[in-house]
This record gives structure tokens, sequence and C-alpha cells, in this order.
């Protein structure tokens, strides 16, 4: 990876640990998802939200409803969800939206957990395991 994708990196998780700092869990997927891409913006990152995923087949484009919940500096998917446990359908969906959209770097954050960092998920797109979960660093 990039020091620039690493980057934005850092800016997601931080952004993550902030607004869920302040809310902890029990919103809306829709309010976390405004939250972070505020606190994304704040950071001067350029955020795209619900942005439309068309699929490519044969040469033709068809606009099924996919769409991207962030799309931070247009290299980075972040697939937000508010759910009581993660399932596989919700990596392959991330998983996905990284191969239609050529991305090498993905986020899974689960915000209806008591802490964020179980509920932050780092995927890489091309790599034998695609799913690795965000390694954290204590604070001094």
């Amino acid at each position: 990876m990039t020091a620039d994708i690493e980057a934005i990196a850092k800016d997601i998780v931080d952004a993550a640990y902030k607004v869920h700092k302040e809310f902890g869990p029990g919103l809306l997927e829709s309010a976390y998802q405004a939250c972070h891409a505020y606190e994304l913006r704040k950071r001067g990152r350029i955020v795209l939200t619900e942005l439309k995923l068309p699929i490519i087949y044969d040469g033709q484009e068809f606009d099924e409803g996919y769409r991207i919940d962030e799309f931070v500096d247009n290299l980075v998917i972040i697939e937000n969800k508010a759910v009581d446990e993660i399932h596989p359908i919700h990596m392959a969906q991330l998983i996905t939206y990284l191969k239609l959209k050529n991305c090498k770097l993905g986020f899974l954050i689960n915000w209806n957990v008591k802490l964020i960092k179980n509920g932050i998920t780092r995927v890489a797109n091309g790599i034998e395991n695609p799913a690795i979960p965000v390694r954290f660093i204590k604070r001094t």
C-alpha cells in the first residue's frame, strides 16, 4: 500500500473512533455514515457518499442499485453497518465493490459494537487473505 492510502486509512480509523466515542452503539447506519463522512471532510478528505456503482457486462452499463457508502479520496471504500453481527455476505459486498471499482483498500465498519476496534475490518483487494482485522496500538 502506498503512503497516501495508509494516511487515508489512519484518518478513517481515527474518525471512526471519534464518532463512536461520541455516540456508542445504537444509532442507524445512516447517522454514523453522515458523522463519519463529516469528520473525514474536516480532515481535508474528499468523501462521496451513496455513490452509484454500476456493473458493466458485455460492454453495457447496468445500474442495479449498488451504492458505495463512503468513497474516500477516490481510493478507499467504506461499507458501514449497524448490525448485531457481521455475516459473510457483508464481507462479500465490500469485496465485490472493491473489485468493481478496482480499489485496493476498503473498510467494513460495524458501528453496533461496544468497542469500535471490534467493529473495524480492513480489507485489501487482491491479497491472498483479504480480510485482515485492524491491529491497534495502545496510545500513551
